[in-house]
């Protein structure tokens, strides 16, 4: 689901046994026609910030916990979204989510947050120099969610612009940076009414990752002798921001993000620490977790192709 609507970001240890066993059954390589690629540079899907791809996939689920400024509120979100394509370049998206609020000497507060849709057109894939650019919008539906939890009463619409870079054609005298890829996206947001009579600003949404392909770093470019499950990692670190443009907004507030990601051929597991950047943001560090499904590859006959199928309309 697309995470351009930052304030709506939303792991359980299992034994090490079954994890093992599990990361060596899917421990294989990635298939070319799977989503998120450009090239020979595969795009995971990001936890923080939205990617720059369209495609068939299943977030299921989000984890996020971290302490609110206000209070100060210790939330728990459980989110869960999915994305499909309808033609090869052209997907939406659905996502909601459900939050557990505790404020010290309140009671706890719970409740589903607002109803999040998108719609996202890739209009540009270069294989030869790893990029994707995609324009797409997103729209929180008011009045969807829990007023409980603080859910608005009014939507917010937000068109943005997404891109995906990988290093890949920097000289082989560089080859220590060829595994790098920058994800990116920007948007403005566009409320549709006031909260409690205050008018509520146009926000600047802005996040960017940085990406270490370790997959890309073995398969592409020099093979340092990694095994299953360091050869499917990818470390990296999200900055997902957010920037008031009028009506009195508060400063920049945001998140840095470092953590790792594993890929396999039917999922990937991420996750990250969510560190604010300033007290507007927060006052502790909190932890962002997902378990993430790819579903043209765990059903391709259902979602190994697009449901509207058509020319390849991207440009290379």
């Amino acid at each position: 689901m697309s995470k351009l609507h930052l304030k709506n970001l939303h792991f359980s240890k299992s034994a090490t046994q079954v994890a093992a066993s599990l990361i060596s059954l899917v421990a294989v390589p990635l298939p070319a026609f799977s989503h998120g690629f450009a090239g020979n540079r595969f795009f995971p899907a990001t936890l923080a910030t939205d990617d720059p791809f369209v495609a068939n996939e299943l977030s299921l689920p989000t984890f996020e916990a971290i302490r609110q400024p206000d209070g100060p509120t210790k939330t728990f979100d459980l989110s869960t979204d999915v994305a499909l394509k309808l033609t090869q370049n052209f997907g939406i998206e659905i996502g909601d989510g459900y939050q557990f609020q505790k404020a010290v000497g309140s009671n706890l507060h719970t409740g589903f947050h607002n109803l999040d849709v998108g719609a996202k057109y890739q209009f540009l894939v270069s294989p030869e120099h790893e990029a994707i650019l995609s324009l797409g919008v997103t729209a929180e539906i008011g009045g969807t969610g829990s007023r409980a939890i603080g859910a608005d009463r009014f939507s917010t619409i937000v068109p943005g612009f997404f891109f995906g870079k990988g290093f890949g054609d920097l000289p082989d005298s560089l080859w220590i940076l060829r595994p790098f890829a920058l994800t990116g996206q920007v948007g403005v947001s566009f409320p549709t009414g006031s909260n409690a009579g205050e008018r509520v600003p146009n926000n600047l949404e802005w996040g960017l990752a940085l990406e270490y392909s370790l997959i890309y770093l073995q398969g592409y470019v020099k093979d340092i002798g990694l095994r299953a499950p360091f050869d499917r990692l990818i470390p990296l670190v999200e900055f997902p921001m957010e920037t008031p443009l009028n009506r009195g907004g508060t400063p920049t507030t945001g998140t840095i993000n470092p953590g790792v990601i594993w890929s396999g051929k039917y999922f990937q597991i991420g996750v990250e620490a969510v560190i604010p950047i300033n007290r507007h943001t927060g006052n502790n560090v909190g932890v962002l977790a997902q378990l993430h499904f790819y579903l043209d590859d765990l059903f391709p006959k259902i979602f190994g192709k697009p449901l509207f199928e058509g020319e390849d309309d991207s440009k290379s």
